[in-house]
Order: structure tokens, then sequence, then C-alpha cells
């Protein structure tokens, strides 16, 4: 995991991370248009892998940005949508999400013009302080108060537009496309999420998902 090998090129059943993530939104007939925003120095790659499995036509690959943010900025570039139209935004190294969940996050976008996929808190949750020597709690935040943000997010094309021209203007970074949502003033929805769909950030998670992946193929 620590290689030079970008996780998202990573082999999950011999298969990489990101054509598994491709395959479970190219299964959703109401996902007519994929966008994948990478590194310059990976677009070759990558334009090559959604050629080999058979994607070509169906996903589009676009030059990323210096961060997250810019980079999701560069892909809503890249496709033709009108205000209304539903565009979700997905992490490629969770490649366990599964169609369900998408359609599930698709129809809440629908209803409410926002929503992500999210896990309840399980573990007591802490608010600390930062200091020179270490971190100090400062509060316990109940965790009926409290989800653990996955992807896929989705939003109305207009509403997530809007919240990036605020975002851009106001010099705004955000953690997500949800943070952005929320400090523009709109309401997001929480769908159901799991804890199969995992990111793959962590030595181990690779073995995790390979397990979660034989559970759900036996």
């Amino acid at each position: 995991m620590a290689g030079p090998q970008p996780k998202q090129f990573l082999s999950l059943d011999g298969i990489p991370i990101l054509v598994h993530s491709l395959r479970a939104f190219a299964a959703v007939a109401r996902v007519t248009a994929i966008v994948v925003a990478v590194r310059k120095t990976e677009m070759e790659r990558v334009q090559a892998q959604v050629a080999e499995y058979g994607f070509s036509g169906r996903v589009q690959v676009v030059q990323g940005g210096d961060n997250r943010q810019e980079s999701v900025a560069h892909a809503l570039a890249a496709i033709a949508a009108g205000p209304d139209d539903v565009v979700l935004v997905h992490d490629a190294v969770r490649p366990l999400i599964d169609p369900a969940t998408i359609d599930r996050t698709i129809d809440a976008v629908i209803e409410h013009g926002a929503a992500i996929v999210g896990m309840p808190a399980v573990d007591t949750i802490k608010q600390v302080e930062r200091t020179a020597h270490g971190a100090l709690i400062t509060s316990t935040i109940p965790r009926e108060f409290v989800v653990l943000a996955q992807t896929p997010q989705g939003f109305r094309y207009g509403v997530l537009q809007s919240a990036f021209a605020e975002a851009t203007a106001d010099g705004f970074i955000g953690t997500d496309e949800a943070s952005l949502v929320e400090r523009a003033g709109f309401p997001v929805a929480v769908v159901p999420g799991s804890q199969v769909n995992l990111k793959i950030t962590q030595p181990g998670d690779l073995e995790l998902a390979e397990f979660y992946l034989r559970q759900r193929n036996r």
C-alpha cells in the first residue's frame, strides 16, 4: 500500500479497483454518463483500462486538479447536464459500492435535491482540541447526531454548480462535495451505507475488500 502504485490501480480479485467501481455504476440504467478525473500522468493508463474492460463510449477520462474539489469541478465541466439532472460523485477506491445503493442515492437526490451515503457511528465520538502535547477532549458528541460519510454523494446539477461557484468565489476548500452544498444552505439527506462500502486507504483494507467480495460472490 505504501508503494508508488496509486490505490485505484491495485488489483482486487485480479481486476483494478477502479474497474470494480466503474462496473457498479455502469450496471445502473439511470446512469447515462461516467467521467473519471485523474492526474495527467495517469490519463493514458486509465484510458487503456477503459478500453480493455469494455467501457469505451460510456466512460470519459478527464484531467483532474490539485485536490478533490478541483478534480470534481473538471469532471462537472465535461458533462452536458441541466439544472435538475442528477450528478453523483464517487471515490474510485470504494470498489464494493453496489448498484442498489447507487439507485437509492439517485432516488434521494430526486426527492431532496442532495444526498450522501452514510454509516451510523458505532463508536463514542469525542471532540478534541489539538495542542503541542497531544489531543485534549473538549466534549462528547452523541452518536445519534453523527454519521460517517461515504460515497456516492449525489446532487441536482444546479445545486452542485451553485455550491461550487460560491466556494470558488470565497476561496473555500471543502473536504467533500456535501460540505460545499451544506455551506451554501442546501439540505442534504443521508442514504444508509454499509461497512462493505469501504475506502481502500490503510494496509489490510485490500484483504478486507477481498473477503467481502468473496462473500458477495458466494
